[in-house]
């Protein structure tokens, strides 16, 4: 196995909430509405320093879509997951993009997006 090369971003940035890798930017957020097991989640248009796994249909809230957990190149957590096919046309805008669930990550996002499972 080869070394592994690590993108540094710059500005407001999201990072693994375990190990501080770089993973996105303020910048690259398409969404803030979507949700997850245990809480709120971002969908952003790039990830980086991040790993996938294997390709697995998933039923969703909007119906069913091919994805891949993503997993933090630098401690090797589940930090989310990333659209690789969406079933239904209208969902179509969400292939090749990524969902970072926000109880994973630190950034600049407000503290009320982290409600969890918990306080539902």
């Amino acid at each position: 196995m080869g070394r592994v090369f690590m993108v540094d971003l710059i500005g407001n940035i999201y990072i693994c909430k375990h190990c501080k890798t770089h993973l996105s930017t303020e910048q690259d957020i398409i969404s803030k509405t979507f949700q997850c097991k245990h809480g709120r989640a971002y969908l952003f248009n790039n990830v980086v320093n991040i790993s996938v796994g294997e390709k697995e249909d998933r039923m969703m809230i909007t119906g069913m879509h091919t994805v891949v957990d993503i997993f933090c190149v630098g401690c090797g957590s589940n930090v989310g997951w990333k659209y690789e096919f969406a079933h239904d046309k209208s969902q179509k805008y969400k292939e090749g993009k990524s969902v970072l669930e926000l109880y994973k990550i630190s950034g600049p996002h407000d503290s009320n997006d982290l409600a969890s499972y918990e306080d539902e």
